[in-house]
C-alpha cells in the first residue's frame, strides 16, 4: 500500500500540529476573478474526462480557497478497468513506427503554444503558484516534447552491435515497450512532474494510467486532451485520481511498470509493494537542496540564484534550495543583502505578472510551514524575514522566510520543508560546506556559486546530489533535457529527461545470428583448434583495441 491519502501525503510533516497553529480561511482583501480563458474551460465539464464513481473531491483555487471544481474519485474497480482500457489500445500503438508515434508529439508541441495562456491560468489555478513560475512547466512542456519526439527514433530504434566474432555474428538490439504504465504524479508541478512525464513512456509504446493528485486533475485533463487533439488515440491516457486507499492496490498490482513522484518514506512502500512482480520502478523521492556559495562568488549571481532557488513556485519545488552554506567572511553581507531581496519580492494573487510570489496550494502545506518555523524559533533560530503568513492577499500565503542559527534540533534542520523557507550557515571552508552539504541520506538538485570555472566544477564534482548547477539554481540541468534528471541516495531511483526516460520502461532484447561457424567445437574445428583460433582472435581483438 502506497502512504497517505493522496500524492500530497507524500509531502506532509509526521511531527504534530505547532502549537501556534496558523490561521487558514480568511477572505482575501481583494477578490480574484478567475480569466474568461479559464471560466470557458471550466464550463465545458473538464472533470467528465475523469470516470470514477467513488466519493466526490473538490479542486479549491489556493488564492481564495473557494471551491474550483468536482469529480468523483476513481475506486478499485475503476482502476482496473482503466488498465484494461488502456491494455487494449495499446496494443495498435505499439504497432506504429516509433517516427509515427513521435510525431504526435510534435503536433503537441504546437497544441501547447497555441493554449498556452490558458495552460498556465489553469496552473495557476490549481497551485496557486506566481504566473512566472507557472511558465516554467509550459516551459519544460516545450522542451520535452521536442526533445523527446525527435531523439525517439535513434533512441528505440533497432541498433547493430559488434558481434561476439566480427563477420560471423550480426548482432541487433531492440527496446520493445513493457504494456501499461502507472504514474503517480503531485501536485506541486501538475505538468512537469505529471503530464509531461509521460510523454516519453507513450512515445516508446505504452499506454499510461495515470494518478494525478486530486488537487491538480485539471492540468492533466486539460494535456490530455491537446494529446488527443494531437493524435494519441483516447484510451490510450487513462487518468484514475482518487483516494490512495481506493487506488494503490489494483494500480500497483495491474500495471507494467510504475513511475512516483513523491517522499522518500513513500516511494520505500511502493517499491516494497511491486518488488515481488519484478517490474520497472521509476522513483523521484524527497530532497533538502543545498548551495554553497564559494569565497570567490560574484554576490549579485548569488542573491538572484539564492532568490530563485528559494522562492520558485513558492518553495514548493523537488528541486528547491533549503540550505545555503556561505564560504568564507561574506557571511554577514550574504544574508544582509539576501534578506533585503527576499523582503522586496512581491507577493500576491494574480492571473497576470504582477507577482513574483504567490500562494501555497492547501490549507495543509501552510500548516506544516508555519510548524517548521516556529518550531525552529523555539529551538534558537533566527527569523531574519518573514515567518507569518499574509493572510490580507489569501488564506494560504506565506511570507518569503529567511533564517539563521538553525540548530539540528530544528525539524526543518534536516526535513524537507517545501515552503518560501530557507535556512543560511556559515561556513569557514569548501571543505566544510562540502561536507555539510553531504551530510544527510537525500541527494536531489544542489547548487555551487563560483566566479571561477575551474573552481566552480571541481567544488560541484564534490556534491553528493544527482543534480548539480554551477552559477543557477536548478534551471541549468533541468532545462538541459538532453540530460538525465533524477536523485542519488535516498532521493530516488532511475531518471526523467533524456534518452534514459525513453529507455526506461522498454524491455531491451539482444538477437544475433550466427554465419558459417558455430562458437563452439565442430567437426571443421575440433576443440584443440577451436581453443587455439579463438585465443589467437581474441588476441587481435585486443591489440586493435576492438570492443
Amino acid at each position: 500500500m502506497m502512504t497517505g491519502t493522496d500524492a500530497t501525503a507524500s509531502l506532509t510533516s509526521t511531527r504534530p500540529a505547532s502549537a501556534h497553529p496558523a490561521p487558514v480561511r480568511p477572505a482575501p482583501a481583494h477578490p480574484v476573478e478567475l480569466p474568461e480563458r479559464l471560466r470557458g474551460f471550466l464550463s465545458a465539464d473538464p472533470l467528465s474526462d475523469v470516470a470514477g464513481t467513488g466519493e466526490q473531491i473538490t479542486i479549491r483555487l489556493p488564492f481564495t480557497a473557494d471551491p474550483l471544481a468536482s469529480f468523483s474519485g476513481a475506486r478499485g474497480e475503476d482502476v482496473t478497468a482503466a488498465i484494461a482500457r488502456a491494455r487494449r489500445a495499446q496494443q495498435a500503438w505499439a504497432a506504429r513506427s516509433v517516427r509515427e508515434r513521435a510525431e504526435v508529439f510534435l503536433t503537441l508541441h504546437d497544441l501547447v503554444r497555441r493554449n498556452e495562456e490558458l495552460l498556465l491560468d489553469v496552473v495557476q489555478a490549481e497551485t496557486g503558484k506566481a504566473r512566472q513560475h507557472a511558465y516554467d512547466e509550459v516551459l519544460d512542456s516545450y522542451n520535452v516534447s521536442r526533445f523527446t519526439a525527435l531523439a525517439a527514433p535513434r533512441t528505440l530504434g533497432a541498433s547493430g552491435r559488434r558481434g561476439a566474432v566480427p563477420g560471423l555474428t550480426r548482432t541487433q538490439v531492440d527496446h520493445a515497450p513493457l504494456g501499461v504504465i502507472g504514474f503517480i504524479s503531485p501536485w506541486n508541478y501538475p505538468l512537469s512532474l505529471g503530464a509531461n512525464d509521460l510523454i516519453a513512456s507513450l512515445i516508446a509504446g505504452n499506454a499510461v494510467v495515470h494518478k494525478p493528485d486530486s488537487q491538480t486533475v485539471l492540468s492533466a485533463v486539460l494535456m490530455r486532451r491537446l494529446a488527443i487533439e494531437a493524435g494519441l488515440p483516447r484510451e490510450l491516457w487513462q487518468l484514475v485520481p482518487g483516494d490512495v486507499a481506493e487506488v494503490s492496490d489494483p494500480l500497483l498490482g495491474g500495471v507494467d511498470g510504475l513511475s512516483f513522484t513523491g517522499s522518500t518514506a513513500a516511494g520505500r512502500s511502493i517499491a516494497e509493494a511491486v518488488a515481488g512482480r519484478l517490474i520497472p520502478v521509476v522513483l523521484e523521492l524527497g530532497g533538502k537542496n543545498a548551495m554553497i556559495v564559494c569565497a570567490d562568488a560574484d554576490m549579485d549571481t548569488a542573491i538572484d540564484c539564492a532568490l530563485r532557488g528559494a522562492f520558485s513556485s513558492g518553495g514548493q519545488l523537488c528541486l528547491s534550495i533549503e540550505r545555503i552554506y556561505v564560504v568564507g567572511e561574506r557571511y554577514e553581507e550574504f544574508v544582509d543583502r539576501f534578506v533585503a531581496a527576499a523582503e522586496a519580492l512581491v507577493q500576491g494573487a494574480s492571473f497576470d505578472y504582477s507577482h513574483e510570489l504567490g500562494s501555497l496550494t492547501s490549507a495543509q502545506q501552510v500548516k506544516k510551514v508555519h510548524a517548521h518555523v516556529e518550531q525552529a524559533r523555539e529551538t534558537g533560530a533566527t527569523v531574519r524575514c518573514g515567518g507569518r503568513l499574509r493572510t490580507a492577499a489569501g488564506p494560504w500565503m506565506y511570507a518569503q522566510t529567511v533564517l539563521t542559527d538553525v540548530t539540528p534540533e530544528a525539524d526543518l534542520f534536516a526535513a524537507e520543508t517545501f515552503g518560501p523557507v530557507v535556512s543560511v550557515y556559515p561556513a569557514a571552508s569548501d571543505a566544510e560546506a562540502i561536507a555539510a552539504a553531504n551530510s544527510l541520506s537525500v541527494g536531489l538538485n544542489a547548487s555551487v556559486i563560483s566566479a571561477s570555472a575551474a573552481h566552480g566544477w571541481q567544488v560541484a564534482w564534490q556534491v553528493e546530489a544527482g543534480m548539480v548547477n554551477i552559477n543557477e539554481a536548478f534551471a541549468a540541468v533541468w532545462g538541459s533535457i538532453a540530460a538525465p534528471s533524477g536523485g542519488i541516495k535516498d532521493s530516488g531511483l532511475g531518471h526523467r529527461h533524456g534518452t534514459e526516460a525513453l529507455l526506461a520502461f522498454t524491455r531491451t532484447r539482444s538477437i544475433a545470428r550466427q554465419s558459417l561457424l558455430p562458437l563452439a567445437p565442430s567437426r571443421l574445428l575440433p576443440a584443440e583448434r577451436f581453443q587455439q583460433t579463438m585465443t589467437t582472435a581474441l588476441a587481435v581483438m585486443r591489440a586493435l583495441r576492438m570492443r
